[in-house]
């Protein structure tokens, strides 16, 4: 049996390498043809109709997708500290498994990302282990407290993307104006975890009619609604002297939520958000007979909801799809469901299970692909997800008509919490390249 990962970790690639026979395609420019991609010392040389190329070595693409790697700006890698789940090496894998090029870790590890000897460590193990681009978060708040800020300019210097509370959101309103403020002032992004926590303690799952008949304590969509809306009349006071703060919605779930977003996007605040394929794929009726496997936070939602983040994700009116990939051993979802820890994986499903809005021509691929490229990439500032020569070789093959089955027990992560076993798709990556580096092959 042929190994699907070829490094055991990252390197610098030297020397060329050509991919021929692919159907090459960019998200932002809309560049869609036959033809050939040149990869020098890790770089994009060059693509298109190349004639005779010279190269170290040829790889044959047979007519599939070569499009820049996808960017997913919402991982939880789970190190340090909770290695048990998963680590920076097995996080990559699922990953580069899945297309993925540059994941995003969040920073509610053990001990928790708020200062630069954490931050440190990250990268350094990343270096070391990781067979993708890993950027990490910092904490907005030390501990994730919500109370006193991180050194966030420190921070910054120290290599962030951006910072967030990630799964707790910040209630105090004087605390979120000056964690705006002081992430415009380092140019990075503040990203906010929206659900007010006054309405949902001790909330397990979506507050409806399922909730009441299970006997479970649910969330009311207005918990989300409500944070995103006092954030952006902050959002509107910080950008007046900060015009170039960025404020980012993580995991949006609600017909509300998308709501308010709208109006700021419409009063011209930079305002972005992203959700997750679970959001527009399933409903609250996946918890039906307290499964476990479905319970996250945001919970999974009501029908109508479901089907507002579906039209927001086609029409544009959310930016990016991301995972909110959250491993658990088995230990910590075979409990009752009170119990049970939030969360789902979803690096090796992301790609599947969005494009499953371009099969059933909802979206165009340019779109999507969109979603899952550059797009993220510009929220977090980092310089990927287009196909571009000069670039850095960070790139995905895709078989769009794969036809296969979700199995959790086949993932790369430690952690099979997903709730899609048996989940038939269509398409995959067949092929992941970072650095030029070929990282992964079905």
């Amino acid at each position: 049996m042929k190994n699907k990962f070829p490094l055991n970790r990252l390197k610098t690639h030297k020397g060329t390498t050509l991919l021929t026979n692919a159907r090459i395609f960019d998200a932002e420019s809309g560049y869609d043809k036959k033809g050939d991609l040149l990869i020098q010392d890790g770089k994009i040389k060059d693509f298109g109709s190349l004639g005779k190329v010279k190269a170290d070595e040829t790889i044959d693409c047979k007519g599939k997708l070569l499009t820049a790697g996808l960017v997913d700006i919402q991982v939880h890698a789970r190190e340090p500290g909770q290695e048990k789940k998963e680590n920076l090496e097995s996080a990559s894998k699922a990953a580069i498994s899945g297309g993925v090029t540059s994941i995003a870790t969040m920073p509610n590890t053990k001990p928790v990302a708020d200062d630069t000897a954490t931050i440190d460590y990250i990268r350094r193990r990343a270096r070391e282990t990781a067979l993708c681009n890993v950027f990490p978060y910092g904490s907005a708040t030390k501990n994730m407290e919500g109370k006193e800020l991180s050194e966030i300019l420190t921070l910054a210097d120290n290599g962030i993307v951006g910072i967030t509370d990630d799964g707790l959101p910040i209630m105090d309103s004087s605390v979120m104006r000056f964690a705006l403020t002081y992430a415009a002032e380092a140019g990075i992004v503040f990203s906010q975890h929206a659900e007010d926590l006054s309405l949902t303690r001790g909330a397990v799952m979506n507050e409806g009619v399922i909730s009441a008949r299970l006997g479970l304590r649910g969330y009311p969509n207005a918990a989300e609604a409500i944070i995103i809306e006092r954030d952006l009349r902050i959002l509107e006071l910080v950008q007046k002297d900060y015009p170039k703060v960025k404020y980012h919605v993580l995991h949006i779930s609600t017909a509300e939520g998308l709501e308010a977003i709208k109006t700021g996007k419409k009063k011209g605040l930079n305002v972005t958000c992203e959700t997750a394929p679970h959001y527009f794929t399933l409903n609250e009726n996946a918890v039906e007979e307290y499964r476990t496997f479905a319970k996250m936070n945001p919970p999974l939602r009501a029908e109508k909801d479901r089907k507002a983040v579906y039209d927001a994700v086609c029409s544009g009116l959310i930016d990016a799809i991301a995972t909110d990939h959250a491993p658990h051993d088995v230990e910590s979802k075979r409990l009752p469901f009170n119990e049970a820890a939030f969360g789902i994986v979803g690096l090796e499903t992301l790609l599947p299970l969005s494009l499953a809005l371009y099969h059933k021509k909802a979206i165009s691929l340019k779109e999507l692909l969109a979603k899952l490229t550059y797009k993220p990439a510009d929220i977090i500032g980092i310089n990927k997800g287009r196909l571009k020569k000069g670039a850095d070789a960070d790139l995905t093959l895709i078989d769009l008509d794969a036809e296969w089955t979700i199995d959790p027990e086949k993932f790369h992560s430690r952690s099979k919490n997903s709730p899609f076993e048996d989940y038939k798709v269509k398409g995959r990556a067949v092929k992941t390249f970072v650095g030029g580096q070929l990282v992964y092959s079905l």
